[in-house]
């Protein structure tokens, strides 16, 4: 991928299959044996490996990291519960309704919620409550939305092998071996901003439609976003139907605005799920909502459970509390939503530069480029994008300095520290990056 000498981040990748399979600790991970990166330490909007290469960062691990790494406000914090309170203790503490009333201020949506340890798990919480209040057991879900490595959303539209010429939608398949065929039987799948399809599931099936499952900005697909029509409607039938609305803000969740994507389409989600950015970079996740759905969380054989050993550790929770409080008195968001912006206007005067057609898609602190003359409506629209010249850009990028997930379907991730990136640097980078794309 990058001609970049990794001579140590190759020892350690060698010594690391003895351990664990593709000698990573999670696949996505795993980039070849020659460009599997090995990191050494990481600061503020940068990360340098093993090898010293340092490297601006916009892919900021998929999302969490918002204010930047290792940013002393939140880790002191972190720091002064450990050594005050402790780590874990199976009870409850002062910090979990601490941490609740800040997302309520934020987030109007939330009356109740409870707390997890990954977005995967937040989902399940908000799907099985869904399902528990509504007696029902069908969830739908959007094409291009990715809701965590569980078996029953490891289900896909196989938009890269789908012939859009001979095959009227793409093959629903699974994320790979060991996930069962059965759990495919309560799932079902629309593209986004089709109208048609969401009254024909609904016709077909709903009256077993517990909910819909949406990210109305798609996190894993170049920030392909919903529109405001498309939402109301997703509102309005669910209400009709008496289905709920879950919107996934695992990654817009205290990104995109401080109420998270239903501030912006102002529309409120029945349950909510969150994670990422929340604790800027702790593992901390949560999922809420309306206080009657949420009161389906009870004791007894009529009740929803929902539990974990890890749930609610003080250093998540602080983590929690330092991150929203920052978020929610400070402009940090809005520095985020400029640097994006200036971001954008960078890499448009590029492409413009070399003739490529290219969109943008979403929101400035997370937005998806696309090299095309329209915004992608879905995930099947994404197909018709150039994306191996993004690739090919991508990498080049890496291999000068700008780290980024090299998929288009990633979206380039701001934080607060990216307020400090060479904007010169950046241009002069991303039109090299370019010019050898375009003349390998």
């Amino acid at each position: 991928m990058t001609n970049t000498p990794k001579p140590t981040g190759k020892a350690l990748l060698n010594n690391a299959h003895n351990h664990m399979p593709l000698g990573v600790a999670d696949s996505y991970r795993y980039w070849g044996e020659q460009d599997t990166v090995f990191l050494k330490s990481m600061k503020g909007g940068t990360i340098t490996d093993c090898d010293d290469n340092v490297f601006v960062d916009f892919r900021l691990a998929y999302g969490p990291i918002i204010l930047g790494y290792r940013d002393t406000r939140v880790d002191q914090e972190v720091i002064s519960a450990i050594t005050d309170i402790g780590t874990i203790s199976g009870f409850s503490t002062p910090l979990d309704s601490e941490v609740i009333s800040l997302v309520k201020a934020l987030c109007p949506n939330i009356e109740k919620m409870r707390f997890a340890n990954s977005g995967t798990e937040a989902v399940i919480g908000a799907v099985r409550t869904a399902r528990g209040f509504t007696g029902r057991n069908k969830i739908v879900v959007v094409e291009g939305g990715f809701h965590g490595l569980y078996d029953e959303m490891m289900w896909k539209p196989d938009v890269d092998n789908w012939d859009s010429e001979t095959q009227a939608a793409p093959e629903i398949t699974s994320f790979g071996a060991g996930i069962p065929e059965n759990t495919r039987e309560h799932l079902e799948t629309v593209p986004l901003n089709d109208f048609e399809a969401l009254d024909e599931v609904f016709a077909r099936v709903g009256n077993d439609i517990a909910a819909i499952v949406i990210e109305p900005i798609m996190g894993n697909c170049g920030s392909i976003s919903s529109s405001q029509e498309y939402m109301q409607k997703l509102r309005d039938i669910c209400d009709k139907n008496d289905s709920l609305l879950i919107m996934d803000e695992v990654k817009t969740g205290f990104r995109v605005a401080k109420g998270g994507v239903q501030e912006l389409y102002n529309i409120k989600a029945d349950l909510t799920t969150y994670a990422k950015a929340m604790g800027n970079g702790y593992p901390v996740a949560a999922f809420g909502g309306r206080a009657d759905v949420m009161d389906m969380i009870k004791f007894g054989a009529d009740g929803v459970t929902h539990g974990g050993t890890y749930t609610a550790n003080m250093i998540a929770l602080s983590a929690a509390k330092a991150t929203l409080t920052i978020l929610k008195e400070t402009d940090a968001l809005e520095t985020i939503d400029q640097v994006g912006a200036d971001i954008q206007e960078v890499l448009g005067r590029v492409f413009t530069q070399f003739g490529i057609e290219h969109r943008f898609a979403g929101p400035n602190a997370m937005f998806g480029v696309h090299f095309g003359d329209e915004v992608p409506h879905n995930y099947r629209d994404w197909k018709k994008t150039n994306s191996d010249l993004y690739t090919t850009f991508a990498h080049n990028l890496i291999k000068n300095g700008v780290m980024l997930e090299p998929d288009s379907r990633e979206p380039w991730f701001i934080c607060e520290a990216h307020k400090n990136v060479d904007l010169e640097w950046l241009e002069n980078v991303a039109t090299q990056s370019m010019q050898d794309a375009l003349n390998p």
